[in-house]
């Protein structure tokens, strides 16, 4: 199945029937968050996987009693760094520069440049930067689920500060930004399954200057 398949296959699924997703999926679905391109390739984010049954419900009313969070087998958090720091950054390029065999001395001019543009702006700024990032790992989680044919669905309807506080995000240096919970949709209890996908005309999506 391609990607243009797979994204016209999945939606976003209201009703899951609490089937298991096998662990080697849900590994897949995870590396390729962990691959995802990041600015400066700082890779600001983790993902916090939950599957205890009572943690999920723990955090059901914090989620609009969403049934996904209870239904789903794997709920993913995507969990952004409340702030760039010169500690942070350092750690990135020497773990980058070990990782290449590089001495650090290649990479010091940028590493200085960041340092001096990202620490002097505010925490707000920087969690909003490192929210971004973390977007783009969880679009590809979500893609890469598709192309697996394991449903999700893609959530920010839930109160970030009670699962911070549940989590103990703030503890890691993390806020959390956004759900994905995975599962299998329950054919016969989801009111959307069987809808036509809808998106934009091709026509007013795309905007060409020739």
């Amino acid at each position: 199945m391609s990607l243009i398949e797979a994204l016209k296959w999945r939606y976003a699924t209201k009703k899951m029937n609490g089937q298991a997703v096998p662990q080697d999926k849900v590994d897949q679905i995870l590396e390729a968050a962990r691959l995802a391109p990041t600015s400066s390739g700082l890779h600001p984010f983790k993902v916090i996987v939950i599957t205890n049954p009572e943690l999920k419900q723990t955090l059901l009313p914090h989620s609009y009693n969403q049934s996904q969070i209870i239904d789903c087998s794997h709920l993913l958090v995507f969990a952004a760094w409340d702030n760039y720091t010169e500690e942070r950054i350092n750690q990135v390029f020497e773990h980058n520069n070990n990782e290449r065999g590089l001495p650090s001395s290649t990479t010091s001019d940028y590493q200085n440049m960041l340092i001096s543009n990202y620490v002097p702006r505010t925490a707000e700024v920087n969690f909003q930067h490192a929210a971004r990032q973390a977007y783009i790992g969880f679009g590809l989680a979500l893609a890469e689920a598709a192309l697996l044919k394991v449903d999700a669905t893609p959530m920010e309807g839930f109160d970030n500060a009670q699962y911070d506080e549940i989590l103990n995000l703030k503890e890691k240096g993390l806020r959390s930004v956004t759900l994905l919970p995975l599962g299998y949709r329950d054919e016969t209890g989801d009111w959307l399954v069987n809808l036509k996908k809808v998106r934009q005309h091709k026509s007013d999506f795309i905007i060409e200057f020739k």
